[in-house]
C-alpha cells in the first residue's frame, strides 16, 4: 500500500514541511528574546519580538493552510491519530501567538513581562510536542514520504 500523499505541493515536495520551520523559528526566537528584555529591559529585544511574531503568525498560517489541505484531502492521514493532535496542538500555538502579538503590542515593560514570556513559554513548549507529532505522522507513518522505485 502507499504512503499517503500530501495534497499540497509543489514538483512533489510537500508545501507544509517547507513552510513550518519559519513559525517554529520565529516563536522560538520569540522566547529568547522575551527573556533578553525581561532581563535586559533594552526596548530592541521587545521590538524584535513584536516583528518575530508578526512573520510566525502569518507564515504560521499558510503552513496551516497547507497542513489542512493534506489532512482534509488525505483520508489515510486523517485516520491517523497523531495527525488530529499535531492539527490540533498547532491551532493552539497559532491562536496563542496571535494574542501574544497582542500583547506585544503594548508599551515598554508589559509588551513583554509577564503574559508576553508566559505566553512565549507556552507556545515553544507546545510546539516541542507537536513537532515530535509531526516526526512521528513523517517517520513512523511516512505521511508525504514517496517510496523510492528500483
Amino acid at each position: 500500500m502507499d504512503n499517503p500523499r500530501s495534497m499540497a505541493r509543489i514538483a512533489g515536495h510537500p508545501i507544509h514541511p517547507m513552510l513550518v520551520t519559519i513559525p517554529i523559528a520565529c516563536f522560538v526566537g520569540t522566547l529568547l528574546t522575551d527573556i533578553a528584555y525581561w532581563r535586559t529591559a533594552e526596548m530592541t529585544w521587545a521590538n524584535f519580538s513584536a516583528w518575530l511574531l508578526t512573520v510566525g503568525v502569518i507564515v504560521g498560517i499558510l503552513a496551516a493552510i497547507a497542513g489542512l489541505t493534506d489532512f482534509l484531502g488525505g483520508r489515510r492521514i486523517r485516520e491517523q491519530p497523531t495527525a488530529w493532535l499535531h492539527m490540533a496542538g498547532n491551532l493552539v500555538v497559532l491562536v496563542l501567538s496571535f494574542f501574544n502579538m497582542l500583547v506585544h503590542t503594548r508599551d515598554a515593560w508589559t509588551s513583554v513581562v509577564p503574559t508576553g514570556l508566559i505566553l512565549s513559554t507556552l507556545v515553544v513548549i507546545i510546539l516541542i510536542f507537536t513537532g515530535w507529532l509531526g516526526w512521528a505522522l513523517v517517520y513512523r507513518h511516512h505521511v508525504g514520504v514517496a517510496d523510492e522505485t528500483t
